[in-house]
């Protein structure tokens, strides 16, 4: 997906600087020693988080400025404090998020084919899921950005101007077509017409 091939492209500096130092532990020796950088649970050490940028925010599992230019929260659970602090109740608080963005998403999926809103109800799974997992934050950044482009897109006068006039032939066609069996079958339905 593009989304995380754009986070890649943020902590790919990182990982070529650590490269070019040669010193094989991905920059993590290079970190100023501080709270832990797992991107999903603060609870274990920067041994065994990933390699982040020096410029990165500590402890939020973020590219660092170049998210909060953007003005988007950092990438990360958004579990309560006392909930990391504990790696088994952290896991077992993922676990019931996830639990319960799937049984929204799975309803939102019923959904769809029946009149209700399907799509929204999609979406507020997937947010759920955004509080804790960094897969589905990126997912709903990339969501975000292509609704962002296409609101952009359809207030270009051309493209507004072109939408009107398919509008109205697809609307003089409807109106036509009506007119013709209006004029031949008067308002009779269509199954009540005899053959």
């Amino acid at each position: 997906m593009h989304a995380e091939s754009d986070e890649r492209r943020r902590v790919a500096p990182a990982a070529a600087d650590a490269a070019a130092t040669g010193d094989g532990t991905g920059g993590a020796s290079h970190r100023p020693p501080g709270p832990a950088t797992h991107p999903t649970d603060p609870t274990r050490g920067q041994a065994d988080g990933p390699a982040l940028p020096a410029d990165a925010h500590e402890g939020s599992g973020t590219a660092g400025p170049a998210a909060a230019q953007a003005g988007e929260r950092p990438l990360g659970s958004r579990a309560p404090a006392f909930i990391k602090a504990n790696r088994a109740l952290h896991l077992t608080w993922q676990v019931g998020v996830f639990l319960i963005g799937l049984a929204v998403v799975a309803f939102g999926v019923v959904l769809l084919p029946l009149p209700g809103p399907g799509w929204v109800v999609i979406f507020a799974g997937m947010a759920l899921w955004a509080t804790e997992f960094i897969w589905a934050q990126l997912v709903l950044r990339w969501t975000k950005r292509k609704v962002t482009e296409a609101a952009q897109r359809a207030l270009d006068p051309r493209v507004r101007r072109r939408n009107m006039i398919i509008t109205a032939v697809g609307l003089v066609i409807s109106g036509a077509l009506i007119a013709v069996y209006l004029w031949k079958y008067g308002f009779a339905m269509p199954w009540t017409i005899p053959r």
